[in-house]
């Protein structure tokens, strides 16, 4: 895709989205159903079922995907779609480019061996490995850019307001 073919992709969307700013608005949801015989939970996506598990440092024995690295995964994603975007957008080539998240957690908070320690991900390091011709100050502007429209990238740096209910149901 070139940027004239995102500008009229984009285009009536842009302008939808001006005239009627409520039509912008969306609730992404997420739901997961518990195993019952080993500590799993389901996720069923549009794309397949993926079971979340323990990760082997709490326990588990790797078969499961894993909460923190699906958080990650999620950056990597985000971020990967957006550059490329923008990258189209500003007319920036790259020959290749790879994403790469590294998050630090330390799990005596998850396994609650230490009240010291926080539980999850406490740093998170976002890095471009790219080949291209474009000059440094083009890729400087395509990381600020990156960084200001990823919608996983601003989440994590800004939390949104966060709130836990539980609701009993009769099956």
């Amino acid at each position: 895709m070139n940027a004239d073919q995102l500008k009229a992709l984009q285009a009536p969307i842009k302008a939808l989205y001006k005239e009627n700013p409520e039509a912008a608005k969306r609730i992404f949801r997420a739901e997961g159903t518990l195993l019952p015989d080993r500590p799993v939970c389901r996720i069923e996506t549009r794309f397949g079922i993926i079971d979340a598990g323990l990760h082997p440092a709490a326990g588990g024995d790797g078969s499961e995907a894993c909460s923190g690295d699906m958080l990650l995964e999620a950056l990597v994603a985000c971020a990967g779609v957006t550059f490329n975007v923008v990258a189209t957008a500003m007319g920036i080539p790259f020959r290749s480019a790879k994403v790469i998240v590294e998050g630090d957690g330390d799990f005596r908070g998850t396994l609650g061996t230490s009240k010291e320690v926080p539980v999850g991900v406490t740093d998170i390091r976002l890095r471009f490995e790219v080949d291209s011709t474009a000059s440094d100050e083009q890729l400087a502007t395509l990381m600020r850019q990156t960084e200001r429209y990823c919608v996983i990238f601003q989440t994590l740096r800004t939390p949104p307001r966060m709130a836990a209910t539980l609701q009993r149901v009769s099956t």
